[in-house]
């Protein structure tokens, strides 16, 4: 559950702000030494609010991949999630992601921004669900609304390219732009 405990972190730390200030990060398989590097930087500075690390943190789905990566990003002096990525999703990494990290779509307020972190890896589970999941998306729209102005979506994989059920991609612009 590190992204539920981070989410705690940045709602506490962020409340009240009206600009918040984040880095978005991905593609970090492999790359453990430029991970390191990567925290070292963000850590020299004192206006980050949070991390979003968008996906691909394994490149096989592999448990000790991700030990390793949450190890290194639990350096950070500052909160982060990490949104699945297609990467994370071989093998048994979604359920390993699952276990480090909990559920593949999630969202929290920072300040009075909404953040919606989707699973959008479509081509990784065959289209055998919903994914995007479109319930989760709406009750979005209208949960807490009240606490925001503003909404970013963060995915791994973007809409019209070819890991994006694109039979749904017009549909997923339309709840975007609501």
């Amino acid at each position: 559950e590190v992204n539920a405990h981070n989410i705690e972190r940045i709602e506490a730390n962020c409340q009240g702000k009206t600009t918040i200030r984040f880095v978005t990060m991905g593609d970090s398989q492999r790359w453990y030494d430029e991970t390191e590097d990567f925290v070292k930087e963000i850590n020299k500075r004192n206006n980050i609010d949070l991390v979003i690390h968008g996906g691909d943190m394994s490149d096989f789905g592999l448990t000790k991949e991700f030990l390793w990566q949450r190890d290194i990003m639990n350096g950070l002096h500052v909160p982060y999630v990490a949104l699945i990525g297609n990467h994370d999703c071989l093998g048994t990494g979604a359920e390993t992601y699952k276990a480090v990290f909990g559920p593949t779509n999630f969202s929290f307020i920072a300040g009075d921004v909404k953040f919606v972190c989707l699973n959008t890896n479509a081509i990784e589970f065959d289209y055998s669900r919903p994914i995007p999941d479109f319930e989760f998306l709406a009750a979005q729209i209208r949960d807490r609304e009240e606490e925001f102005d503003k909404t970013v979506v963060s995915m791994h994989i973007r809409p019209f390219c070819k890991e994006f059920n694109n039979n749904v991609a017009h549909v997923f612009q339309r709840y975007i732009k609501e």
